[in-house]
C-alpha cells in the first residue's frame, strides 16, 4: 500500500476528526499509528479501554473504532485525499483494525466530503425528543447510507418498538443486578461537568440527560440512581423512533463496517436535522439481542439500535488529546 506525505498538522487534524466518533461509554478504545516511511495511517485497538463485563466479545469496541474509521474517511476526502481502507490487514495481529493510504492523485469522494461539517455536531443526546414523524425521504437517506457501508437500516413498527422498550427494562433490572456490571460502568461515568475532575474520556454529568418520569425509555440512566447536583427530571417519548442496524453476518470485520455504516447514519441523520443516542442495554446480553431483531426485516445480527428524532443537540463529551492517541514512527 502506498501513501502520499502527511505533514504533522494534517495528521493531527485527521486524527482529532476521527475521534469525534461514538463509543461504548465514550472509553474511546482506539489508536493510530503513522507509518512515516510510507504515508501509511493504522487504526489499532486500545484493549486497555475495552470493558469485559459489558462488551466480553470486544463487538462493541470493534463499532467504536469502526465510527472512528469513518470519520478518517470524511476527513481525508474534505482535505482532498481519498482514503484507501484495508480491514484487518493482518492477521497474525487483531489488534490491527485497519490500515488506511491517504491518496491525494484522484478526486475525493465529494459525498463523503459533504458530510464532514457534520463530525464536530454529532452528539449523543439523552433528552426527550419530540413524537414528530421523522419524513419517509430522510429515513430512505439513512437506510441508504448504512447499505453504502455494507449494513442494514430498518425502521421496526410500532408494536416492536414496543417490545424493545420492554426487553430495555429486562436489561436493566439484569444490570441492577450484577455489581461488576455497575462498578464497570461507573468507572466510565463522572459526576461532576466536563473537565471538572481533568477527564478526557467517559460520560460528563452534562450529558447524562435528564432523569426520567413515566413510562420507560430507550434512554439509559448513566446516574445509575444516585443523585447529580442539578439534574432535572422530564417525561420521554412515549412512541420513541427506534432504528435497527444489522449485518449479515457477525464476525469482526462485520462489527468494523457496521461501526462505519453506524457513523455515516448518524452523520446523514445529523444533517438532516435529526438527533439521537444509542440503544445498547438489551445488545450487551445475547438472549435479548436476538430478541431485537425485527422478523419481518429479516435482518440476521442486529448491531446497534439508535434512537432518533427532534429535540435538543446533545452536549459534547470530553476527547483525548491526539498526543495519547497517535504514535509516529
Amino acid at each position: 500500500m502506498t501513501a502520499q506525505h502527511v505533514d504533522a498538522h494534517t495528521l493531527a487534524t485527521l486524527v482529532a476528526d476521527a475521534t469525534t466518533a461514538p463509543s461504548l461509554h465514550n472509553a474511546q478504545p482506539w489508536r493510530f499509528r503513522h507509518l512515516a516511511a510510507d504515508g501509511a495511517l493504522r487504526l489499532y485497538a486500545d484493549l486497555s479501554r475495552a470493558l469485559p463485563r459489558t462488551d466480553p466479545d470486544t463487538r462493541g469496541l470493534h463499532l467504536g473504532c469502526g465510527a472512528a474509521l469513518f470519520n478518517l474517511r470524511v476527513a481525508a476526502a474534505a482535505a482532498g485525499r481519498t482514503p484507501v481502507v484495508r480491514l484487518l490487514p493482518d492477521p497474525a495481529d487483531p489488534t490491527l483494525l485497519a490500515e488506511v493510504a491517504l491518496e491525494a492523485t484522484e478526486p475525493p469522494d465529494q459525498a463523503l466530503a459533504a458530510l464532514y461539517p457534520t463530525l464536530h455536531r454529532r452528539h449523543s443526546s439523552r433528552h426527550p425528543f419530540s413524537e414528530r414523524p421523522i419524513p419517509a425521504d430522510l429515513q430512505d437517506r439513512m437506510c441508504e447510507a448504512a447499505g453504502t457501508e455494507g449494513a442494514q437500516l430498518v425502521f421496526p413498527g410500532t408494536w416492536h418498538v414496543q417490545e424493545l422498550l420492554e426487553l430495555v427494562q429486562d436489561a436493566e433490572g439484569r444490570e441492577a443486578l450484577d455489581p461488576g456490571l455497575r462498578a464497570e460502568t461507573a468507572h466510565w461515568t463522572r459526576t461532576g461537568p466536563t473537565g471538572a475532575d481533568g477527564a478526557s474520556d467517559g460520560i460528563p454529568a452534562e450529558a447524562f440527560g435528564p432523569g426520567r418520569y413515566g413510562p420507560a425509555t430507550p434512554v439509559r440512566d448513566f446516574a445509575a440512581g444516585h443523585p447529580v447536583p442539578g439534574r432535572g427530571w422530564a417525561v420521554f417519548e412515549k412512541n420513541p423512533h427506534i432504528a435497527l442496524l444489522g449485518t449479515g453476518h457477525d464476525e469482526p470485520a462485520d462489527w468494523l463496517r457496521a461501526g462505519q455504516a453506524l457513523e455515516r447514519v448518524l452523520l446523514v441523520a445529523t444533517a438532516g436535522g435529526l438527533v439521537a443516542s444509542m440503544v445498547s442495554q438489551t445488545l450487551e446480553w445475547p438472549e435479548l439481542r436476538w430478541m431485537t431483531r425485527d422478523p419481518s426485516s429479516g435482518m440476521a445480527h442486529v448491531q446497534m439500535a439508535i434512537r432518533l428524532g427532534y429535540g435538543p443537540e446533545g452536549r459534547p463529551s470530553p476527547r483525548r488529546p491526539v498526543n495519547e492517541v497517535l504514535d509516529v514512527v
